[in-house]
């Protein structure tokens, strides 16, 4: 009995794994759209959405089953409520390049990202999307030591956002006002794909260890 309840707890991993295999697809489609303007790509990217929700549902049924089956305590019990709060982050992060891919079909047939800050915003969309490589990765093999280590790439990103509105708020800004929220909105979701990616990772390394990273911060 119990050998089927922990192999149920390892299905729920597996699961978040795959969708969040499902993310990095999304984010890697929806830079696609917006630094070519492909309008097929960007509703590509915002019809698949609901299939990362469907699978949101299927993890929080199964996580509540065996929290009402089973009552699983210690480390058991830290898997199924890390479980539903990864599920749902990983879920934001498809949102988030929902969000992305909207602002791309909007500027249709223009491209939204001017050609003089591509190269920050291709920048802090590579970073975002290695990030959720790297959680594909831990959440896989509940790497403790590679989910510490997206702590450093979201540095980066944090130094990304700031050149980010450096570039926006700057005198010679010449695009005037609807490409600056554009690109404010952009570098903000990018820069929340990078922080629920740490998140995720934490929250393994709570898992595995028992102990909260995210507290030693405080």
């Amino acid at each position: 009995m119990r050998e089927a309840f922990h192999e149920q707890l390892d299905a729920i991993f597996l699961d978040l794994a795959a969708i969040c295999a499902q993310v990095e697809s999304q984010v890697r489609l929806a830079t696609q759209a917006l630094m070519t303007g492909d309008a097929a790509v960007a509703e590509q990217v915002i019809s698949t959405d609901i299939e990362i929700d469907q699978a949101r549902e299927r993890v929080e049924d199964n996580a509540f089953e065996l929290l009402s089956l089973q009552q699983p305590v210690a480390r058991d019990l830290r898997t199924i409520v890390a479980g539903l709060r990864i599920v749902s982050e990983l879920e934001r992060m498809g949102d988030l390049s929902v969000h992305v891919a909207k602002i791309a079909r909007l500027r249709v047939p223009d491209v939204a990202v001017p050609a003089e800050v591509q190269p920050t915003m291709q920048r802090m969309a590579e970073v975002a999307e290695a990030m959720v490589v790297r959680v594909h990765k831990v959440l896989n093999e509940r790497d403790v030591d590679a989910a510490l280590s997206l702590r450093e790439a979201d540095e980066e990103m944090d130094q990304l956002r700031r050149r980010n509105f450096s570039e926006l708020l700057g005198d010679d800004w010449p695009h005037g006002v609807e490409a600056a929220v554009d690109l404010a909105l952009l570098g903000r979701y990018y820069e929340r794909i990078a922080d629920h990616a740490v998140s995720v990772a934490n929250r393994v390394v709570f898992v595995v260890t028992g102990e909260n990273p995210a507290a030693a911060d405080v």
